[in-house]
């Protein structure tokens, strides 16, 4: 099976390449990336390493797409992942939407021109921002918990697909929702096989993370480096609640995925790390304080637009359908990271 990842060079797409050849040794993957991402050239050469083809190229350039040999799937983790990007009136939107959609589109034209499959990572923020926002929470023990609420597609296991989508997203969901709703109709009308998954925080060791997005691999280097960190809105209690997934334990359901690509399931599911698998941020400035020694947060008044108390991804149906739950434990993931911050002191410097 011949395998094109793009933004293979990125935290998601190297994690899920190294594995899937873990899984399957005789899988042929090649690797599409623009290298803009300050820190991807670290990936290059563990990449190398592993006979991946690594091209430099655009999925916003139709002419790089178009360069490209035939395969059989193509992964895309290529994506500008900020909840934050273009909220910013001097920002570039054009840019967000760039990346995001007309990469799809580009990436949809050449997967209908050679017949293959497509399997999109997506992400919890398709869901409403403005619903997210007003869910009833109460604090206990140090985070939010959810109160009882009569909103579609949530439980005390998360949200669920059936949560809305109404907007406002985001431009970032948004851009992802309307690559969703393409990646379905081109299925339907070119037959060519697709899957959407709605990932919650990824998280692990060599993740460039920022305040934004990559919330554990970013906080638990900027403890270590002694980095000023702050709680940002709900009073500045650091109440907020993520819930955190390895891209390590995506890698048997992809597996799956494009081997049987014509399984009469759902085409959209959620994967995350469920309740179990969820912080606040303060439980995690706790973690990291027993770990590394105190380092003072501040509490401020600021708040952050698109922000929500409460996300947790409720994967009851990857696992009904699929067989599909995580199998790496948040303590796991977090000493993971932490074990790469002691061993990368700079990480926040060289990757931001």
């Amino acid at each position: 099976m011949k395998i094109l990842i793009t933004g293979i060079a990125g935290f998601a797409g190297t994690t899920i390449a190294k594995n899937l050849l873990l899984y399957h040794s005789n899988l042929n993957i090649l690797g599409l990336d623009n290298f803009s991402r300050k820190g991807s050239e670290f990936n290059t050469s563990q990449l190398t390493d592993l006979k991946i083809n690594l091209i430099r190229g655009d999925i916003r350039a139709q002419s790089d797409i178009d360069a490209l040999p035939k395969v059989d799937w193509v992964i895309d983790c290529a994506a500008n992942p900020s909840v934050l990007a273009g909220l910013d009136k001097n920002s570039s939107s054009r840019q967000l939407l760039e990346h995001n959609l007309l990469g799809t589109i580009n990436l949809l034209e050449y997967c209908k021109r050679h017949q293959a499959g497509l399997v999109l990572f997506s992400t919890s923020r398709v869901y409403s921002a403005s619903v997210l926002a007003a869910l009833p929470v109460e604090s206990s023990d140090q985070r939010f918990g959810l109160k009882k609420c009569d909103v579609a597609g949530i439980s005390d296991y998360g949200i669920s697909e059936d949560f809305p989508t109404t907007a406002p997203l985001s431009l970032y969901g948004a851009s992802k929702l309307a690559s969703e709703t393409l990646i379905l109709e081109y299925g339907e009308c070119y037959d060519i096989p697709v899957w959407i998954n709605r990932c919650g925080v990824l998280a692990g060791s060599g993740q460039f993370g920022k305040a934004d997005q990559g919330i554990f691999s970013y906080w638990i280097h900027s403890f270590r480096e002694n980095k000023p960190l702050k709680y940002i809105g709900f009073n500045g209690t650091g109440h907020q609640v993520r819930d955190a997934l390895h891209p390590q334990d995506l890698v048997p359901l992809l597996f799956r995925q494009m081997l049987e690509p014509n399984l009469d399931v759902p085409k959209i599911i959620n994967l995350g790390g469920g309740i179990e698998n969820s912080l606040s941020l303060k439980e995690l400035s706790i973690w990291c304080d027993d770990r590394y020694g105190q380092n003072k947060v501040l509490t401020t008044n600021e708040e952050r637009p698109m922000d929500a108390p409460w996300i947790v991804m409720d994967s009851s149906l990857a696992k009904n359908t699929w067989n599909w739950k995580p199998k790496i434990e948040i303590n796991q993931i977090l000493e993971e990271i932490a074990f790469f911050a002691d061993s990368n002191p700079n990480w926040l410097t060289v990757s931001s």
